[in-house]
This record gives C-alpha cells, structure tokens and sequence, in this order.
C-alpha cells in the first residue's frame, strides 16, 4: 500500500460558495496543522475525529482564505486514512490556492479515484460498492441513483455473497468428505451436489437478467424520432426535450439532419434522435437525410414512430411500419387535436404499444411515459436485489456460469467429485473478482480509471 498523503479538490471546479480540499494518508493531519491555522488555537492533531474548527489558510505568513478543517481519524474516515478536508470558498482560483500551499507543505496531488481507491484497499468497501460511487456522481436519474446508492450499501454484494457463500461450504464439504474418509462426514450425493448446483445458477441468471434494464436505467436508450414529414416528429422532440431543440414549420423536410438530445421522460433517458422526414424525394440533400434515418432505425434501441392522425395512411407511413421490423417501438398517433381520419387499427397490428397525444399542447404525455416505462423494462427492476451494472461484473458472472454449467456437465458424464470440485472452485475464483476479494492490480487500476480526480 502506498503510504503517501495525496490531496485534491474534491468540489466541482468553478464558482460556488464552498469549495473542499481533501487530503488523505498518515501525514493528512499533520500537513493541515502546517497550513490551517484555528481561531480556537488548538492544533487539529490534538483533535478527535469528526470534528471541526474554524480558522484560516496559511502560506506562510500571509492568510490565504478562511475556511473550516474537519478532521476524521483512521480507520473511521472514508479512506481508512487520516483524513483532513478543507471547505474553502468556492471558486477556481481560491480552491486551486489552498490545494497548492497543500501541496507544497508535503501532499501529492491524487490521482484519478485514488481516494476510492485506497477505501477499497483498506477495507472500507468491496470492489462493486466502489464501482457503484462513481455511478452515484454521473447518475442522471432518479432511479439510476436509487440503484447505485443501494449498490453502494451493499446490494449487490449481499446477492453474489449469499452464492458464494453455498459454493464455498459445498466445495469445503467435497474436499473434507474425499480426504478424510475415516471421519464421520455425511457423504456427499450426486442429488444434493446438483441441487446446490442449480440453486446458484438460477441466482446467477436472474442476476444476469437485471443488467441490460440496468443499463436502461443508467445510461438510457437510443431512441429514433422517425415518421413522413409533418407529422409533429420535432414538435414531439422539444416536447420531451422541454424546449425548442428542434425548427418546427409547416413546410415539409425542415429537417435533414440528425438532431440530438438526452432527455428525462419520467424515468426513463432517452438518447434522442430527430430524423428526416421518410418520404420519396428528389432532392439530393434531403434523400442523404432520409437515408441516415433509415440506417439509425435499424440500429437504434428504440423508435418512436409518429403518423399524423388527421391524414389517412399512405405509401411513406406503409414503409415505415415494415421497416421497423423486431426494433422495440411505439407507434404515437400525434395530433389528436384535429379530426381523426387514421386508421388505427392497422398501426395496432403492426405494433405492438400505441399512444394517443398532442405534441404541439402536450395530452397524452403521461400515457407516453408509462408506456416508456413499460417498454424500458424498468418498471419491475427491484435494485435492492443486486443489479449487474458494467461489464466487468457481468463478465465474471457468465464465467461463473460457465463454471457451474460444466460442473453439472461433470455430473452427468460420470466424472470424479473432484473434477466437479475443480469447476465449482472455478466459479467461486470469479466471484471473488467479481467482489474484488480476489482480483488484479490491473482489474483495480482499470475500475478506477474512469474516476474523477477527488473522489
């Protein structure tokens, strides 16, 4: 371990009213008593932990702001380090001052996630409650943080433990039933074997299952906007935008290029994308925008198909509903404001989830949402289960699937109990890189690499 004291600012760099310094390892205390100097006049080392004292920085003799020192002793700090932070005023000049008379009195600057990074080493977390604090910071949602707080209390661990847990104990009950067979062990079945054995697979699947709606809720989905022109496709974009990010005209093919946005609709992110408008045309610039939406229909995650229901259906509406294909969409019949004349019925047989609404004066909106909703996968995602929530995870639970799979394949071919052992031993091994308990220095440094400096 690195016995370094680093230091960084760990506020968001620009104006505010408070920004904070955080310096962390064995001479985090000693460096602030340096620099910080109380009105009270007593020293931070003769402090206890969290607590705090009011006084000013110090560059030698000369005051560089005021500011609080709050102290948390090792092992009860984040780090498990001596930790010292420094709430300054925010501001980028006044915070980059502190964090360089910091600096200069004995700290190094922190790398990206080494804070994180040094709770994980010392205890404090294990590896997936670490990786669920930067998805805390970069949630965009409301249930995308909800699922990282959990997983930062342990959710995921507690699930993935409680498999280890049966593996571990039967893997014990394996060895010591074959190396010591003149004790009274109980012998071990092939039955009782499986039966462990398949209680931990459906475990595992079921954990499986919750990640892609996991990166529904954390990352959202590639939406596609697409319909013939004049249909309301960006009067529905800066609906669910919340203002005016794409031109709205009655003159058809305004649009001809692809319009982009990330968007909240309830609980749901989308990845907007305002296409052309899908008709026949001659003209050059719009057919290449025509053709691009075309090509992002078949690659997106999600189309939102609009029709004008004022207008019956013709050939553009045809191809639009064939060319949506297995692509999850929903077919919203916009401009129910005017006089009905679509037929409804055939959008109904073509897909699956339709909606009624008015884009230019928003009805509809909330049976939209819902319909999002349903269609996300998220209305039913219980993260204090244990959601998988990046690849590395999900990786080490299909290994460990893997694993147990030929277990059972052992099993039924007749092989040894130990070389049934080996595979179950195989998928414990990936469960504690899963949790980090067993895991590379280049599986933490890569984990860590996408930290912000000062967390």
């Amino acid at each position: 371990m690195n016995n370094t004291t680093i230091a960084a600012i760990s506020t968001a760099q620009g104006e505010g009213g408070i920004g904070v310094i955080r310096i962390s390892g064995d001479d985090a205390i000693t460096i602030a008593d340096k620099i910080f100097e109380p009105i009270s006049g007593k020293r931070l080392c003769d402090k206890k932990g969290y607590t705090a004292a009011f006084g000013h920085v110090k560059n030698k003799n000369e005051t560089v702001d005021e500011a609080i020192a709050t102290v948390f002793r090792e092992p009860n700090s984040y780090t498990g380090e001596n930790v010292v932070e420094i709430s300054c005023h925010g501001g980028l000049f006044i915070t980059r001052e502190v964090l360089r008379v910091v600096l200069e009195n004995g700290a190094v600057p922190a790398q990206a996630g080494e804070f994180t990074k040094r709770a994980f080493l010392n205890g404090k977390l294990d590896l997936t409650e670490a990786e669920a604090v930067i998805d805390i910071i970069s949630a965009k949602s409301k249930a995308a943080a909800k699922a990282a707080l959990l997983a930062k209390d342990g959710a995921l661990w507690k699930k993935i433990t409680d498999v280890k847990t049966k593996l571990v104990t039967c893997s014990a009950h394996l060895s010591a039933w074959a190396d010591y067979p003149e004790e009274d062990i109980e012998e071990v079945t092939e039955d009782s074997l499986c039966s462990v054995i398949n209680e931990c697979l459906f475990d595992l699947n079921r954990l499986l299952m919750t990640y892609d709606k996991g990166q529904t809720i954390k990352e959202g989905i590639d939406t596609v906007i697409a319909g013939k022109p004049n249909t309301g496709k960006s009067t529905l974009m800066n609906l669910l935008s919340g203002k005016a990010r794409s031109i709205v005209t009655d003159i058809p093919g305004t649009t001809r290029d692809i319009i982009e946005e990330t968007v909240l609709v309830g609980d749901v992110i989308l990845r907007l994308s305002d296409t052309a408008g899908l008709r026949q045309t001659g003209d050059a610039v719009e057919k290449i925008g025509v053709d691009i939406a075309k090509d992002r229909i078949s690659t997106c995650g999600l189309v939102l198909a609009v029709f004008d229901s004022s207008r019956e259906l013709d050939r553009d509406d045809l191809d639009l509903l064939d060319s949506i294909g297995d692509t999850p969409s929903i077919a919203i019949i916009n401009k129910t404001d005017l006089e009905s004349v679509i037929d409804e019925d055939y959008i109904k047989s073509k897909v699956k989830e339709t909606v009624k609404i008015s884009a230019k004066n928003g009805e509809g909106y909330d049976e939209l949402v819902k319909k999002l909703t349903i269609l996300a996968g998220t209305d039913d995602l219980n993260p204090s289960e244990g959601i998988l929530s990046n690849e590395r995870q999900r990786l080490a639970v299909l290994n460990s699937k893997k694993a147990l799979k030929e277990a059972l394949n052992a099993l039924a071919i007749g092989m040894t109990f130990d070389a049934v052992n080996v595979e179950i031993e195989e998928a414990i091994e990936n469960i504690l890189e899963l949790t980090g308990e067993r895991v590379s220095d280049v599986v933490v440094d890569s984990v860590f690499h996408n930290f912000c400096v000062g967390k």
